[in-house]
């Protein structure tokens, strides 16, 4: 069993892989991963039809889509505040690693 640090308030992550601990115990609730890995997929389903059909409107609905269904993951099934409010680059990098390893089976979907 991997030892989640709890609180991020006191820590001063020197890597994203000390940030990657912590960000996966703010992320426990099966349906709250669900909501994240749909809304990281939509992401990227806008940014390749942005591209193909040379829409650049679209790239307006990534904060939206990307965010709007992690915080309802957060607010609704977690019951925690976004770990994007204080680490937002670290927190992008942990949306996409999360995706990937849901993807790929390592973390359950």
């Amino acid at each position: 069993m991997v030892d989640f640090p709890q609180d991020d308030s006191e820590n001063k992550f020197n890597s994203f892989s000390e940030f990657y601990l912590f960000y996966l115990s703010e992320h426990q609730n099966r349906i709250s991963r669900r909501l994240h890995f749909s809304g990281t997929l939509l992401v990227m389903v806008l940014l390749v039809l942005s591209a193909l059909f040379q829409m650049p409107w679209l790239l307006v609905m990534l904060p939206v889509v990307g965010y709007g269904f992690a915080w309802v993951g957060h607010f609704v099934f977690e019951k925690n505040r976004p770990a994007t409010f204080r680490h937002p680059f670290y927190s992008l990098m942990g949306d996409f690693v999360m995706f990937k390893e849901m993807l790929t089976g390592k973390i359950t979907f």
